[in-house]
């Protein structure tokens, strides 16, 4: 299957290439934008991940793209669809999800690309529904969630079964958007 690439007014989503892996790399070092995840990952932690990242593409066909700005392809982060990687009440799922580097933030980016990934998903993959989970903290993704047409399933609220009991990051609220709310929002 051939790459999928998503352009938005402002955005280009697309396949991986080996000279992302340095700004991805500097993406999952910086403090702020890993502030609700466990810890920064080293370089190797980081590469690590996008050989994850792109073995889900080619086993699934979906991932998260690399996303860079139209106007002059600098790096912007990483935005897109993944299978839910553990066990829950609500998997098996797809979870939309991005990480920005923090200069771009507050402009609206990643609800952009979101709502492509998110067309991609009701459209071609015809998913029934999308999920989106984060700490109760992380403001600013609950608010990306708001934008993009997702409810928080306070009944659906858990604790992320990879971080250890007392962990301040094991509970996490869950957002849904079933196809159908989405169309309705179009």
């Amino acid at each position: 299957m051939p790459p999928i690439e998503l352009l938005t007014p402002r955005l280009h989503l697309r396949d991986w290439r080996d000279d992302d892996l340095p700004a991805f790399a500097e993406l999952n070092a910086d403090v702020e934008v890993m502030r609700h995840f466990p810890a920064c990952l080293s370089r190797e932690e980081s590469d690590a991940l996008a050989a994850r990242i792109r073995a889900h593409f080619r086993d699934h066909g979906f991932g998260q793209w690399i996303v860079t700005h139209r106007s002059d392809g600098a790096f912007v982060g990483v935005l897109g669809l993944q299978n839910v990687n553990f066990e829950a009440h609500f998997t098996p799922a797809v979870e939309i999800g991005w990480r920005l580097m923090p200069s771009y933030w507050g402009q609206g980016l990643a609800s952009e690309a979101a709502q492509a990934a998110l067309a991609f998903a009701f459209e071609p993959l015809q998913l029934v529904e999308v999920v989106a989970f984060t700490v109760p903290a992380n403001l600013r993704s609950q608010a990306v969630m708001a934008r993009i047409g997702m409810q928080r399933d306070a009944d659906g609220d858990f604790d992320h079964p990879r971080l250890p009991d007392g962990d301040p990051l094991r509970p996490h609220w869950l957002y849904r958007l079933g196809r159908a709310e989405w169309e309705a929002l179009r």
